[in-house]
């Protein structure tokens, strides 16, 4: 609900704050008065584009505020969220426009580009003015209001969950399908190549362990040969030295009683002696490791020729990157075969859904083709009432592939003049025309939709009498549910109001004309309502119109 509007320095306008009540509010005043200018501004914070010819002041910026209670509209919370913008029970929609003529958008005081501005106000105000057919052009309307209309609002609900949930798992099937596509392409070629490598049957380090030990094998008699030096030095020679070690030990072990000092010396000769013969027996023994033996050689060449094959084929370096490219390949020849289950499971789980889901369709169109001759009726009759006798409203449908509407296509169609000839009804009707249709429809579906501020643009141009007073009734019945704002020249219309503005022309100081709104108290409104009768001067008869009418 809109509860309070300010406009600054915008065309005629310098400043004016506008606060509707939650019913239905009419707007008033001569032509020219700005009624028009208003609504100007406020399809600015709609998302219209700007002009900086609006601005009455160069010097200052225009900004145009709109206040509104969202604390019950849970579409425009979804909406906020999915626009990553904060929420809150009331929500501040803003419009400047710098003397420079840059525009700017905000939602609770965040910038917003003018299609985010555009899509979130739509959810707030819905403002009906003349050759503004949107509103019938969109088939989502049509429906929901035929929906509203047969009480199969919530049968429409039941099947748009299942709609999108058979729509989820398409997007999945087919998702699944392109992945088993491709890997079916590459699945030939992934499976030569493990099974090369599963062939090879490399262990872990193994081609690092080949290359150590061919290199042995290839330097076996220089590497026999220093071992059997070194320990040749150290136990077998003229002098070995792990014997004059022994005996240079046992002879300062003779003399420790008489120099003390040298006990540490001889303890740590002993240890170095034993040191020594134990490295001269792991040098005998690395000595028996060394073999000399061709055919091993041969095949831990072969070996190593098959690994550098396939560490050149896979781009690595390692035998632990080859058993990872093992690894991959074979969960990837997995989840092949689990993209074929999947796609098995999801198409079985598809056909129930769609089952499901075509018989709700079903439903839900007998339904719908069972409240179409009474809505067509009643729009019919309202049609009358309002000012359009000659008119002929109908409604069709047609069979179309499921949609998150359903399986039909609902074409609100109109024969303007009782021709015969029905056309669709953006086409066949004036702006005028236009606007009463729209409110008969939603007079109609008041109760079942949740709807934004409705605002209405001279809904009653051409019209007088009791098709005024039909509109008039119409209005009032529709603001028992929601917010109505209608500027209006009939006077029937103009006293069904909950609460009567009048725009009027008021110049300042400097003798400058600028637009002025005021909330009518009673008094002020029959004179109002009068003069709308009887014109600037009106008689006794035209005020006790007046009263009965406000009555």
């Amino acid at each position: 609900m809109l509860q309070k509007l300010v406009i600054k320095n915008y065309a005629i306008i310098d400043h004016l704050v506008i606060e509707p009540d939650a019913h239905l509010n009419t707007v008033t005043g001569e032509t020219g008065a700005g009624k028009s200018i208003i609504l100007g501004a406020l399809s600015l914070i709609l998302g219209e584009r700007a002009d900086t010819s609006v601005l009455i002041n160069k010097d200052e910026k225009s900004v145009i505020e709109g206040y509104f209670d969202v604390s019950n509209n849970e579409v425009f919370k979804t909406a906020l969220a999915n626009a990553e913008l904060d929420y809150d029970t009331q929500c501040i929609i803003r419009r400047e426009i710098a003397i420079n003529g840059k525009s700017r958008a905000f939602i609770n005081d965040t910038p917003v580009t003018l299609s985010v501005l555009n899509t979130l106000t739509s959810l707030l105000v819905d403002l009906h003015q003349q050759f503004d057919h949107m509103a019938l052009e969109d088939d989502n309307f049509q429906m929901e209001a035929l929906d509203a209309i047969g009480g199969s609002t919530q049968a429409a609900d039941s099947y748009r969950k299942l709609y999108y949930k058979h729509k989820k798992i398409n997007q999945q099937l087919t998702e699944h399908r392109e992945k088993r596509a491709q890997w079916q392409k590459e699945s030939d070629y992934k499976q030569y190549l493990l099974d090369e490598l599963l062939q090879a049957s490399f262990k872990e380090d193994e081609l690092e362990h080949a290359e150590q030990q061919l290199k042995q094998m290839s330097h076996a008699e220089h590497i026999i040969s220093v071992l059997q030096a070194g320990r040749m030095m150290l136990e077998e020679g003229e002098q070995p030295i792990v014997n004059e070690l022994k005996r240079i030990s046992q002879q300062l072990q003779s003399i420790t009683e008489l120099v003390p000092e040298v006990k540490p010396l001889q303890e740590r000769l002993a240890s170095a002696h034993a040191e020594l013969k134990d490295i001269a027996a792991e040098l005998e023994a690395e000595e028996g490791k060394v073999a000399l033996d061709p055919s091993k050689m041969d095949e831990l060449q072969q070996r190593l020729d098959l690994g550098y094959k396939l560490l050149k084929k896979h781009a690595a370096k390692t035998t632990a990157e080859l058993l990872e490219w093992q690894h991959k390949l074979t969960e990837e020849l997995k989840a092949t075969m689990d993209v074929n289950e999947a796609i098995e499971r999801l198409a079985k789980e598809e056909g129930i859904i769609f089952k499901e889901l075509i018989a709700e369709a079903e439903q839900l169109s007998a339904m719908r083709k069972k409240v179409i001759p009474s809505f067509a009726q009643k729009i019919n009759e309202l049609l009358i009432l309002v000012g359009m006798p000659n008119a002929r409203f109908d409604i069709r449908t047609e069979p179309i592939q499921p949609s998150a509407h359903g399986t039909d296509r609902v074409q609100f169609l109109l024969d303007a003049n009782k021709s015969g000839q029905f056309q669709l009804l953006q086409k066949a009707a004036s702006g005028g025309e236009m606007s009463r249709i729209m409110l008969c429809i939603k007079s109609l579906t008041a109760k079942a939709l949740h709807m934004p501020t409705l605002i209405f643009d001279e809904v009653d141009t051409g019209i007088s009498g009791e098709a005024a007073r039909q509109v008039a009734i119409l209005l009032r019945e529709l603001s028992q549910y929601h917010q109505v704002i209608c500027i209006t020249h009939q006077p029937q219309v103009a006293a069904k109001g909950s609460r009567h503005f009048y725009v009027y022309k008021e110049a300042d100081k400097n003798e400058r004309l600028s637009t002025r709104i005021k909330v009518l108290q009673q008094d002020e409104r029959v004179l109002a309502i009068a003069r709308m009768i009887g014109g600037e001067q009106p008689s006794d008869a035209a005020i006790s119109n007046a009263k009965e009418l406000v009555a």
